[in-house]
């Protein structure tokens, strides 16, 4: 089955705008510089949400490396700073490092053990290698946010697997309730019984 997965940088509940994370780039790379116009005295460092904006900025503009230079900065100034620890997590996935991934997901879920977005990306990590692991991580996103419709996918699939059809078909279930478009991902043997029912005829209408 094709998977869409949350491979997404985040900021506490969400991304700011594009041109507002442009613009920190630049605010930030000019109060990290040693050549700033103004006197040392008068410049006022960065703060730590300002330098995590910068980041999300980089690594939404395809620079990881710049991104996880000013994640790590972040993370001197703020250690429990989950969203800087799982977008480490982001880059290092999509680069194919899989245990720095992990490390970085379990950082971030040592702040936050219900973070959805971290349990959902690191099951996906884990699900060929250890499928029950990443069933357990996947059970505690859905249980974080009932919502989390691809979780819900991945966990449906999980129980195929085991051939569990009764477990697979609820979590399909969720999973289409959630977000109707993952239909076209659930099994085809499932997906019958997962599309509404027809609307009855108007009585006396033609059949």
């Amino acid at each position: 089955m094709k998977r869409r997965q949350l491979l997404v940088v985040l900021s506490g509940a969400a991304a700011v705008a594009t041109g507002l994370l442009s613009w920190s780039v630049v605010a930030c790379a000019a109060a990290l510089s040693d050549n700033g116009m103004r006197p040392s005295s008068e410049r006022t460092p960065p703060s730590a949400d300002a330098l995590l904006q910068a980041g999300i900025a980089a690594q939404q503009n395809d620079d990881p490396q710049g991104a996880s230079r000013f994640y790590g900065v972040v993370l001197t100034m703020d250690p429990r700073n989950k969203a800087a620890w799982y977008n480490l997590g982001v880059i290092a996935h999509q680069d194919g490092r899989t245990a720095d991934a992990r490390r970085a997901y379990e950082k971030a879920l040592k702040i936050d053990p219900a973070f959805p977005s971290a349990l959902y990306n690191e099951a996906l990590l884990l699900k060929s290698s250890d499928p029950d692991l990443a069933m357990g991580l996947l059970e505690r996103a859905v249980g974080a946010d009932p919502q989390a419709a691809t979780a819900h996918l991945e966990l449906g699939d999980l129980w195929v697997r085991k051939h569990r059809d009764r477990e697979a078909a609820e979590e399909f279930r969720s999973a289409v309730a959630a977000d109707p478009a993952l239909l076209s991902q659930v099994p085809e043997s499932f997906r019958d019984s997962l599309r509404p029912a027809p609307a009855p005829s108007p009585a006396g209408s033609p059949r």
